[in-house]
């Protein structure tokens, strides 16, 4: 009964080669790519972020923040193979390019010389916030489409937003906001 779901090989926006078959529908699978696109966007950009600030905190706490913006990229970069490959194992096809990236990105960058450590650990906070509410929101179209695939990945990643959310406000409770 179940190769009765699985749709057939047939081309759609997607070259036939990429045409991945899955018991989706073919509005789940256009949604749910859609949605982790958008996310898988928000985590480059994220990372790209943390990476940036991770360079560039100075201060007395400078190794305590270094080190902790250093595994906090490390976290979101090894979610975005996780995002692709999904959007592929659906069907869908992914991001291509770092244009692609900044067409879909909901995560502003930071392209500030200065940015003082208590207002990058602010930033960043906030920044995760908002990707866990995204997350939230892909949640809620995976379960209206029946994907419990997508919607249990994105369970994961919520949990370690919400840990990174955690970590950056008790480190920002000392931090420096002054320029001092």
């Amino acid at each position: 009964m179940a190769s009765n779901k699985v749709r057939k090989l047939e081309p759609r926006e997607a070259s036939a080669r990429l045409n991945t078959p899955t018991d989706l529908s073919d509005e789940a699978i256009e949604a749910v790519t859609e949605a982790l696109n958008g996310l898988l966007a928000d985590t480059f950009a994220l990372y790209v972020k943390t990476k940036n600030f991770h360079w560039h905190v100075s201060g007395p706490h400078f190794r305590d923040y270094h080190l902790l913006l250093d595994e906090q990229a490390a976290q979101i970069e090894a979610s975005v193979d996780v995002l692709a490959e999904r959007v592929r194992k659906i069907g869908g096809t992914t991001i291509r390019s770092i244009g692609h990236i900044a067409k879909l990105q909901r995560v502003k960058d930071n392209d500030e010389e200065l940015v003082l450590p208590g207002d990058m650990l602010s930033e960043l906070m906030a920044d995760n916030k908002a990707h866990i509410e995204n997350m939230r929101e892909a949640h809620k179209l995976c379960d209206e489409h029946d994907d419990v695939a997508t919607a249990s990945l994105l369970e994961v990643f919520i949990d370690e937003a919400e840990k990174r959310c955690w970590f950056l406000f008790e480190a920002s409770r000392g931090a420096d906001r002054s320029g001092h």
